[in-house]
């Protein structure tokens, strides 16, 4: 047995003990985990650095390197989002709905455990604790796949979680962490059928790609954030200054940063090159049309392969419509189902914007930034999910599981 099966069948044999656990239980093994990552700031810091000195060595961009660091505040996060998680109604066990038939049987719909979730990802050690947290409360044990440029740092944070999580009397293998990042791994963590019940890739095309090729487990799409803003004749120009400077620049290097501004006609000459200053001085690159182009004469001219482009960097895609229609038409034809939105004062252009665009996240009058599952309220989340079944959006503890059908009879049999 090789070591990743041998990993993920720890995780399976495991994880039905890891589904009888009491809501008890699992929030105080989630709060310990979280102070447990506060106690051992120094020491996750630590391995951190030895990442981000290898990485800035071998010649990783600033924007991978961002994502890669442990900062101060961003181990508070993590322990705040375990807190969050533990804070969160138990979805196991929820009835989802109930109904009696004319029989007199009972029928429920009730929200129970998928098993083992397994997670290949890139960079971010962050998403180290935030699967561990939701798989716990949800019931399923995890298995951890992170790339090398993270190993020390994921390697220290699961060394932390899984110690304080057994001194609260969670299974051993509840948590798991593969620290082979080769290839090979990956691929055969894409194929352990049978022992992974759902595996979600937080990557770029190339691990997307090599999922859809390689899958042979239940599997989750977690694509690219090729995310829109458009603001809309009727918009209130402020508020879409600070909305699209908000979604491109508060943090380029994640998936629900704007990477594309579409701008209606009418309010382009009046708004757009002041929008376009702000933008500047942050440092933002503008790729633009023609009409772009001359009323902002810093843009470099845009190509087709800019409206498909998630950069995950200081650089914007902008274009200037004619309609409501055809910027409806650019995000359905360009975007990638993550995160888009509108700035408008006319609710019958939202609502049309928010009932045509077809994206796991719309948003009014507000930044991309907020398509995450931590601010919509779940504590974390284990990806956003940019397919259709059997989730769609930021994923929190309710789309970790699955359900079942409880009947209950008083001795009925079928004619």
């Amino acid at each position: 047995m090789t070591t990743v099966t041998s990993i993920c069948r720890r995780a399976s044999d495991a994880s039905a003990q890891i589904a009888t656990l009491t809501s008890g239980v699992k929030d105080a093994a989630l709060e310990a985990m979280a102070g447990a990552l506060e106690a051992s700031a120094d020491r996750l810091q630590e391995a951190n650095r030895f990442d981000v000195d290898a990485a800035r060595e071998g010649g990783t961009s600033e924007t991978l390197i961002d994502r890669l660091t442990l900062t101060s505040s961003r181990l508070a996060s993590m322990a705040a989002g375990l807190r969050s998680i533990a804070a969160q109604p138990d979805p196991i066990g929820e009835v989802v709905e109930g109904w009696t038939r004319p029989n007199g049987l009972s029928i429920q719909k009730m929200r129970v455990p998928l098993g083992v979730v397994a997670v290949i990802y890139e960079a971010r050690p962050n998403v180290t604790a935030d699967v561990a947290g939701l798989c716990l409360k949800s019931g399923n044990a995890c298995v951890l796949r992170g790339s090398s440029i993270a190993v020390n740092s994921n390697k220290a944070i699961v060394e932390v979680l899984v110690e304080a999580a057994t001194g609260a009397e969670v299974p051993q293998d509840a948590i798991q962490l593969i620290e082979d990042t080769s290839r090979a791994s990956a691929v055969e963590l894409m194929q352990a059928k049978g022992l992974v019940d759902l595996l979600v890739p937080r990557g770029g095309k190339a691990l997307i790609e090599s999922i859809e090729e390689n899958g042979r487990v239940p599997f989750i799409i977690d694509g690219d954030g090729n995310c829109h803003v458009y603001v809309d004749s009727a918009a209130d120009l402020d508020r879409a200054t600070d909305i699209i400077v908000n979604a491109k620049t508060s943090r380029p290097s994640v998936c629900n940063a704007a990477e594309t501004l579409l701008v209606h006609e009418e309010i382009a000459d009046k708004w757009l090159p002041g929008a376009l200053d702000s933008l500047g001085s942050k440092g933002v690159t503008i790729r633009g049309d023609e009409r772009a182009c001359q009323l902002w004469t810093d843009a470099e001219p845009a190509t087709d392969e800019d409206w498909a482009t998630e950069y995950l960097d200081l650089k914007l895609a902008v274009r200037v419509v004619p309609s409501l229609d055809e910027a409806i038409a650019h995000v359905n034809r360009f975007g990638t189902s993550n995160a888009d939105a509108i700035v408008t004062e006319d609710l019958s252009a939202a609502r049309r914007f928010v009932r045509e665009v077809d994206s796991g996240s719309v948003f009014v009058n507000a930044s991309t930034r907020f398509s995450d599952g931590g601010e919509f309220g779940y504590g974390a989340e284990i990806g956003i999910s940019t397919q259709k079944l059997h989730a769609r959006g930021p994923m929190g503890l309710r789309e970790l599981t699955t359900q079942k059908y409880v009947v209950w009879g008083d001795g009925q049999v079928r004619a």
